[in-house]
């Protein structure tokens, strides 16, 4: 072998290394997705100009942050049959060219943001709803058609008017707030049979709120495949805020369904959070705090997946919040579950127990809300609330 040959398979074999490092793994623990598009900050600071909302690229210069959900398309059926999307003081409708006949702007100058954090290894994706959007579907045939539109405008179809020219996004987050469930197990299924097959991996997540099951998206979560859910710890009574009160916080909750409800049972649970105390009405917890929960269920929990925070703009001004709490998910362990052992005394049928007990029982560790003598089930309103997986 010559010397010439040697250095092209090193160079090679180094390329791989890279290209795997780089590579988004949906799989681990440590993962961070930070919302962007909305300009949080700039709405509650509306003087500080200088601290607004930057651009995309802006925020993927380092390895603090895995996934962004662009936020959002907030309107389905805008004029000319398209949707209509707003990020705020970056791009929007009124600021901002739009499509002839519709209001969906032209964010193409966006393109070149899309593919440098891609090439970075981090995903992004295309973010539907919010907490004001007009969306919703009166079928599933409508819900459908949605679907392939998307597929066309962001993803890997074809359009005449992509938003973001020839860069392709790498998924779709639901993030609906209202309305009616009916059509969404419609949308995501039509959205897969596009994912089936294709060139790239595509990715679909969604952000239902705390209790469980969520008023919007619980029937969807049911029906349809997911990859990542985004809970949103906060604004709730199930919000980080009241962590470890086990009657609150109820992220077993969503462990169980991730691994006996869930289509995909490899679905990830992150720990949505506020990424300051502006971003959100409640639930905002010092990065100390939010590390040592989210350490306690990427320990307990196998469906744990990482740390969702809304959003970019406020991550940053507060001293980057993303950056303290990726540090905090990387030392935890990245990779690898080790299921906590059944400590707790094994559920006695017909015992009667105090608030606070504490039991083992079909694979996770329970304790009592309050007296309880029923046998532990997954239930927002039930005497138990599971703190912790076991075996």
């Amino acid at each position: 072998m010559t010397l010439a040959s040697s250095i092209n398979i090193f160079l090679a074999s180094l390329l791989c290394l890279v290209v795997r490092i780089l590579a988004f793994d949906v799989t681990r623990f440590d993962n961070v997705a930070v919302y962007w598009g909305q300009n949080s900050y700039g709405a509650t600071h509306s003087t500080d100009v200088v601290n607004f909302q930057k651009r995309l690229s802006f925020y993927c210069a380092d390895n603090a942050i895995d996934t962004f959900p662009v936020a959002f398309v907030d309107t389905f059926f805008g004029t000319g049959g398209l949707p209509v999307m707003n990020l705020a003081n970056i791009c929007n409708n009124v600021d901002n060219a739009t499509f002839p006949g519709s209001q969906l702007p032209n964010c193409a100058a966006l393109a070149s943001d899309i593919t440098t954090c891609q090439a970075k290894g981090k995903i992004v994706t295309i973010s539907l709803g919010g907490a004001g959007g007009g969306v919703g579907f009166s079928s599933d045939a409508q819900a459908s058609g949605f679907a392939d539109q998307i597929w066309n405008l962001f993803l890997g179809g074809s359009s005449s008017t992509r938003p973001f020219g020839s860069a392709v996004l790498d998924g779709v987050d639901l993030d609906i707030e209202g309305g009616s469930s009916s059509g969404y197990a419609a949308f995501v299924n039509q959205l897969r049979t596009h994912f089936n097959g294709a060139s790239k991996k595509y990715y679909m997540t969604a952000a239902p709120q705390c209790p469980f099951p969520d008023s919007s998206l619980g029937a969807v979560l049911n029906a349809a495949s997911f990859d990542a859910v985004y809970v949103q710890f906060y604004n709730n009574q199930c919000g980080l805020q009241n962590f470890p009160i086990a009657s609150d916080w109820d992220f077993g909750l969503w462990d169980n369904w991730a691994r006996n409800i869930s289509i995909n049972k490899n679905v990830k649970i992150y720990v949505g959070a506020p990424a300051s105390p502006t971003a959100a009405g409640g639930g905002y917890q010092t990065p100390a705090s939010l590390a040592n929960i989210t350490t306690q269920m990427r320990h307990s929990f196998p469906s744990f997946g990482g740390v969702m925070l809304w959003d970019a703009s406020q991550a940053f001004v507060n001293g980057r919040y993303d950056l303290a709490i990726k540090n905090a998910l990387v030392a935890a362990g990245g990779t690898g579950f080790t299921f906590p052992p059944c400590s707790a005394p094994a559920f006695v049928p017909g015992t009667n127990y105090v608030g606070g007990s504490q039991v083992s029982f079909n694979g996770y560790i329970w304790q009592a809300n309050f007296f309880a003598s029923s046998t532990p089930t997954s239930s927002q309103f039930g005497e138990w609330s599971a703190i912790s997986a076991c075996r």
